[in-house]
């Protein structure tokens, strides 16, 4: 039985290299943009997010926060809770007598401190109600405080760092801190809790251009310290807890603790680089500059793996995770111009419906042939799984359906593929016709790489010469038109060399009579011996190189 002929099928051109590499396409993924604008366009000074480290999850009165789906922005005088799920405010709290600082939420999700310009701090309920609730208020910072944080594992503890040069430590239950470090010789305007499941050791960063490092068992000032050339904005530990960045100035310094020596200064941004986050579960490192520059590192060499500019200088950032996995779900960014700029990547079922929809966008620049090719794939999955309903319903657990050659895969009469005029014609054997269609440049459906498959499929068929002999000269120019076009683009070459090798020996003894023949060859010599000079030229260069490369040996 012969077998059944199948359409002439179209060549893929190879690819050449992608300008953009995989971790630039992964961040270029949180495109999904929502934007809010602060009472007031107050400056968005923190953003900050719990991380689930051992503490239990809150199982309190709305859904986000039993599902952690939480994270805080503070601006001027205020602390909004946001959901992660929906990039929306929940709840604002203004009861602040002075511009917030550093609004942080507990790991459990119910509780939130923040400092203020009056050095008051407070803790607030942030998991019961519409309003918060404060729990706690100490007043012991005489200056305004800039920094708190929860500890990562013990939910009673947190820390603070004031411009009175105090770092000190605090128990929720108490009205006094358990321990004050003192060592700061001005403002000390960042600090966290070290990784690692100890709630004894900090580290801070002062206007007096250091970083320290204390320890709240070990009695004095602090055990190891970093002085840098420029203020400390912002403080960053690695997850193995041996390595620590710090940004001061337009500088980030990448520290050894364990060595205690500095490893790498990281100077890739213009001005004060003002905020440090953790991302890809801390293989990555992104930071946020007044240049408006967000920067994107791998930890390994430290190199600039991906970037975007924002309109406006950057005064914090984070990268939110969400999910059992803690994959990077956005990238929250606050602006000083009070714009919070959320981009989140998309996953899951929606991401699955975006892909579809930019594939349906390509298909539309492309063309109706891609439109239509894309049509039959998507018709051809819901075929598949009407007819894996239809099985299953039957009680039939199978994998893959066997169509016969009279049924197609949904069990109903096979269609016959509809043929396009050029492919009746090159099924038929009328070759010439067939190459008239797709090279005409001036067609509503022209494809280059249509013509291409036909010029390969003619050569393979030893048809070449037979389909370009017999021509006048209003069906010869177009060919030639053709060759002069894409003779220059290395994936055609072959092709168009031979093509042009036919017509050069079939229809150079015309030239004579027609002038614009005689012109498209010229054209076409021209074109030719443009390509020859800049093979020979690089020719030369790459033997200069390799001259230099051997001397610089010797």
């Amino acid at each position: 039985m012969a077998a059944e002929v199948l359409p002439l099928a179209q060549l893929k051109l190879p690819t050449g290299p992608s300008p953009i590499t995989a971790e630039q396409r992964y961040w270029k993924s949180f495109k999904n943009q929502k934007s809010h604008t602060s009472t007031a366009a107050w400056p968005i000074s923190h953003i900050s997010f719990p991380t689930l480290s051992g503490a239990t999850t809150s199982n309190s009165l709305v859904a986000a926060t039993k599902l952690n789906d939480l994270f805080a922005v503070t601006s001027g005088p205020r602390v909004e809770i946001f959901s992660i799920r929906k990039r929306e405010p929940l709840k604002t709290i203004g009861r602040f007598d002075s511009e917030a600082h550093s609004g942080e939420i507990r790991a459990d999700g119910r509780v939130l401190v923040a400092g203020e310009d009056s050095g008051k701090m407070q803790v607030f309920d942030v998991g019961g109600g519409t309003r918060a609730v404060i729990l706690k208020t100490w007043h012991v910072h005489k200056q305004p405080v800039w920094v708190t944080r929860w500890a990562p594992t013990e939910l009673t503890t947190l820390m603070s760092c004031s411009d009175d040069k105090t770092v000190r430590l605090w128990d929720l239950p108490s009205n006094n801190p358990s321990r004050m470090f003192t060592g700061h010789s001005d403002y000390v305007r960042c600090g966290t809790f070290m990784p690692g499941g100890n709630s004894n050791i900090l580290v801070s960063g002062s206007y007096d251009e250091t970083v320290r490092v204390w320890d709240a068992r070990a009695p004095g000032g602090s055990v190891l310290t970093f002085k840098h050339a420029d203020p400390v904005e912002a403080v960053l530990p690695l997850p193995s807890g041996t390595t620590l960045l710090a940004a001061a100035g337009n500088a980030i310094s990448v520290l050894d603790l364990v060595a205690a020596k500095p490893l790498r200064l990281i100077t890739n941004h213009q001005k004060t680089v003002t905020s440090l986050s953790l991302a890809s579960n801390g293989r990555r490192v992104v930071s946020g500059s007044l240049d408006g520059h967000v920067k994107v590192f791998e930890t390994a060499d430290w190199n600039v793996v991906a970037g975007s500019k924002y309109p406006s200088p950057i005064l914090s950032l984070s990268v939110i995770s969400a999910g059992s996995s803690q994959e990077d779900r956005h990238l929250a960014v606050g602006l000083q111009s009070g714009v919070l700029s959320i981009r989140t990547r998309l996953s899951g079922a929606i991401a699955e419906k975006a892909r579809a929809r930019a594939a349906v966008e390509a298909a539309l620049d492309i063309g109706r042939d891609a439109v239509a090719k894309l049509d039959t794939q998507k018709d051809k999955r819901k075929r598949k799984a009407v007819s894996a309903k239809a099985m299953a319903l039957l009680g039939e657990n199978v994998d893959v359906i066997i169509p016969t050659e009279a049924t197609n895969s949904n069990g109903g009469r096979k269609r016959r593929v509809k043929l396009k005029p050029w492919q009746r014609d090159f099924r038929e054997g009328r070759y010439a016709a067939a190459l008239d269609v797709v090279t005409d440049m001036s067609g509503p459906e022209y494809q280059p790489v249509t013509a291409l498959t036909v010029f390969v499929a003619l050569r393979h068929r030893s048809a070449l010469r037979e389909a370009l002999e017999g021509r006048d000269e209003v069906t010869v120019l177009p060919l030639i038109k053709w060759v002069g076009r894409y003779i220059s683009d290395p994936r055609y070459a072959s092709v168009c060399v031979d093509v042009a090798f036919h017509l050069l020996d079939i229809y150079s003894e015309y030239v004579g009579g027609s002038a614009e023949l005689a012109d498209q060859f010229q054209m076409l010599w021209g074109k030719v011996s443009k390509e020859v000079e800049k093979a020979q030229m690089a020719i030369i260069t790459g033997g200069m190189v390799d001259s230099l490369m051997i001397g610089s040996m010797e």
